[in-house]
């Protein structure tokens, strides 16, 4: 848990540098690329160490630890899948709908009623995520 808490700072200074580094104009798209890359990596890292070695244990114990700690890490892993997954469908969703939504009712404003649900069913894919995601941390 204690990797985890020092590897926050680090994901938080990596997002604001590639955020300074897209203002001043120096090909963002690389930079995002690069964090991101960075990111999954650094993440993976994480995964590893806080998941600690199993070494010092008889076999048997490690056999049973491992098991347990198997299933638990890859529930875990299936939740943050689900909801990361859902939440960036989700925004793009909304992106799209949201913006079509805006250039209809500025023709016709009486379409903002149908325009906000269509916009709101876009915004259900991630409350969907979050619903599996959820499940999948109970059953950790």
């Amino acid at each position: 848990m204690f990797a985890w808490l020092i590897g926050l700072p680090v994901i938080a200074v990596a997002v604001m540098a590639a955020r300074l580094a897209a203002r001043r104009g120096q090909r963002a798209g690389y930079v995002f690329a690069a964090v991101g890359i960075l990111l999954a990596v650094g993440a993976v890292v994480l995964l590893v160490v806080a998941a600690g070695p199993a070494g010092a244990t008889s076999a048997a114990a490690t056999a049973t630890t491992a098991a347990g700690t198997s299933g638990s890490t890859a529930a875990l892993l299936g939740a943050a899948i689900a909801v990361a997954g859902s939440t960036i469908g989700a925004g793009v969703a909304v992106a799209y709908t949201g913006a079509a939504a805006l250039a209809a009712m500025s023709e016709r404003p009486e379409l903002f009623g149908r325009a906000m649900v269509i916009v709101g069913l876009a915004e259900g894919i991630a409350i969907y995520g979050l619903i599996i995601g959820i499940i999948l941390i109970g059953k950790a």
